[in-house]
């Protein structure tokens, strides 16, 4: 399994690198287990034949190309991609826990990398919206696909269906002000594939047919205390980046706004953990056999 970093010095990488991966890594079992509603709805009805060859683009920790792996069994293959080394590793450990020798996990810019074609299908959870140049990733996973694979993947729909990101960025925007157009940041973000009628005109223009935009509700579980919840909203999503930009204000004011955040939050408590609405779209396209 290559363990090799092939990803490009893009500014968004490494953002992820340097800035995203310690936080991800700190609330990996929210970011996975806590939103898994949006990925075991499109795995659990997916039909993989034996020995089917899969790209898992954006695949983080590799539970999602662990899932696919067996899928396909032991004639398959699968390659996670993503572009935090850090984050891979785990996937290659479990993969040899689990005695599977069928995925292996690489460190890439999906923009850029040239990827074998043939690919049956190409997943990903999430991991679409935060491409700089999202038409040249399209054309690249495009490439990747044998005529007539399919492309799978889920992205957020609006700030508005998603409560468990507009509550905290909106408690947070009462005390620093909103992140400037120059802010540094790990791509378009969360919400930049949330127009239907965008996204088919991007998979069009990449040589994508865009088939099914199918919306997925489902709660998200984003801390299994008030407090962690509060933590995790101060680190990441919209909340996160507005506070880490308004830097020494927002340290100075630390204590109101995490107040004002457990006020906000505490009536999503459910035995003890937040679990907060959310909404997705889950969408597939097909590379013409043409």
């Amino acid at each position: 399994m290559s363990s090799a970093m092939e990803a490009a010095s893009s500014p968004y990488v490494a953002f992820w690198n340097d800035m995203l991966a310690e936080k991800f890594e700190r609330f990996r079992g929210i970011l996975t287990k806590g939103m898994s509603h949006h990925s075991r709805v499109p795995l659990d009805e997916l039909s993989l034949p034996a020995g089917a060859r899969v790209l898992d683009v954006g695949c983080g920790w590799g539970d999602t190309a662990i899932e696919l792996a067996r899928m396909v069994g032991p004639e398959g293959y699968v390659l996670g991609v993503d572009c935090v080394d850090r984050f891979l590793d785990k996937g290659r450990r479990d993969a040899m826990t689990a005695g599977l020798d069928n995925v292996e996990f690489l460190a890439a810019d999906v923009e850029t990398y040239p990827f074998a074609g043939g690919h049956d299908l190409c997943y990903s959870r999430f991991g679409m919206m935060f491409f700089g140049n999202p038409m040249a990733a399209m054309r690249n996973i495009a490439a990747a696909l044998r005529p007539g694979g399919e492309l799978l993947f889920s992205v957020w729909r609006p700030i508005d269906d998603n409560p468990w990101l507009r509550v905290g960025k909106e408690v947070v925007l009462d005390f620093v002000p909103a992140p400037g157009e120059d802010v540094r940041h790990c791509g378009p973000g969360p919400f930049s594939m949330s127009d239907p009628g965008l996204v088919r005109e991007q998979l069009q223009r990449a040589g994508l047919e865009p088939m099914e935009f199918r919306r997925l509700d489902g709660p998200v579980i984003v801390g299994h205390s008030v407090d962690e919840a509060v933590e995790f909203q101060l680190a990441l999503g919209p909340a996160g980046e507005a506070f880490r930009e308004a830097g020494e204000l927002a340290e100075r004011r630390r204590g109101e706004i995490e107040q004002a955040l457990r006020h906000a939050l505490a009536p999503y408590q459910q035995d003890g953990r937040v679990v907060m609405p959310s909404s997705s779209w889950s969408i597939t396209a097909r590379k013409p056999t043409g």
